[in-house]
């Protein structure tokens, strides 16, 4: 972190919500390049509209720094302001631009619905169309809860001692199943190492918390996993639930950690019935060559019990017989205080999973 830019030359504070501190602390890591500061208005309509920053490099996602109508009039271009977060998070701003984006367009362009019943879309709708650009410059953040490596220069590092070549990073936000460890030890076969860089930041509400999830990561890695070739670490972006448009875009942020290959699930980054199950991996496939990381792909994976093992439709012949391996269920078997059957999650995940249900 720079702290070059300490002197606040507008008397305007902006706060941010967990969310927009997170997205400050990773541009200002170099976690979104080649992205290094909050959209201007230029750089927004066109990655709304095409996916591209304005230099032509693909940018999925809109990354905007959203400030109530009042503050964003008093503040002028070239004016440093402070940004006030959580737990006593700042940085400042230097403003290249101030404007109002069209909500409805975003919506529509990006996740592809303008309808409420959307997680992202209904977030959306509740910000301000008012938006100040510029770099960010973090001057305190507090450390990452969890003790994991956090930015791109630690996780690169974590990586080089390992002295791995090619890096399969998996985006997860669900505690893992058996069908998450199928696959994650498919990608074992193929590269050096295996990077699980679960999304910290701020999720739906019926989520599980990033504090859980973690526990049941560090279950699953140290029983059945070899430690020379797994690294768990943290990225804390918030999740925006934009389908095919985020699966995208956290292929090309692990770029940025040190990822030459990227698994793209099922329904990546999905949320209810939104997407074609099929749609993020079709786009993926579209452009990975220019964002120069490998995807990686699976069919629908489950337990076969004529088979005896975890399969995909690559490898089974019997999926009606398949035991399904759903986060829906399992959660409410969990809430019951049941444990979902071994060939579905593993006995230490579902033990933490059911204590902090029966907790909450």
């Amino acid at each position: 972190m720079n702290s070059a830019l300490s002197c606040v030359t507008a008397s305007v504070t902006i706060p941010l919500t967990v969310a927009e501190a997170a997205d400050s602390q990773l541009l200002a890591s170099g976690a979104y390049e080649p992205l290094h500061g909050f959209m201007t208005h230029e750089e927004y309509r066109q990655v709304v509209q095409e996916m591209r920053l304005p230099t032509g490099a693909l940018f999925p996602l809109p990354v905007v720094l959203s400030v109530a109508p009042d503050a964003a009039k008093k503040v002028a271009v070239g004016d440093v302001v402070e940004l006030t977060g959580p737990d006593g998070f700042q940085a400042t701003l230097r403003v290249t631009d101030r404007f109002t984006r069209d909500l409805e367009a975003e919506a529509q362009h990006v996740y592809r619905t303008t309808s409420l019943e959307h997680p992202g879309v209904a977030r959306l709708m509740r910000t301000s169309r008012w938006c100040l650009g510029g770099p960010v410059t973090v001057l305190k953040a507090p450390p990452s809860p969890f003790g994991e490596p956090a930015t791109p220069h630690e996780v690169r590092a974590a990586i080089a001692q390992r002295g791995w070549k090619t890096v399969t990073f998996f985006q997860t936000r669900n505690p893992p199943h058996r069908a998450h460890e199928y696959l994650l030890k498919t990608v074992l076969e193929i590269t050096d190492g295996l990077v699980l860089h679960p999304l910290v930041g701020p999720t739906k509400d019926d989520d599980v918390p990033a504090d859980v999830r973690m526990r049941t990561y560090r279950a699953l890695l140290s029983h059945y996993f070899p430690q020379d070739r797994v690294l768990l670490a943290t990225f804390g972006a918030a999740m925006r639930y934009a389908g095919p448009r985020e699966a995208l875009f956290h292929g090309l942020v692990r770029k940025n950690f040190g990822a030459t290959h990227f698994i793209v699930g099922r329904d990546a980054a999905g949320v209810g019935h939104f997407y074609e199950a099929s749609a993020a991996r079709d786009l993926f496939l579209q452009v990975a060559e220019e964002i120069g990381v490998t995807p990686l792909t699976f069919d629908d994976i489950g337990y076969c019990p004529v088979c005896e093992a975890t399969v995909s439709r690559r490898t089974c012949p019997h999926p009606s017989r398949w035991m399904a391996m759903s986060g829906t269920m399992v959660r409410q078997q969990l809430r019951e205080g049941t444990l979902p059957p071994r060939e579905v999650m593993r006995p230490e995940v579902a033990e933490i999973l059911r204590n902090a249900f029966q907790e909450g």
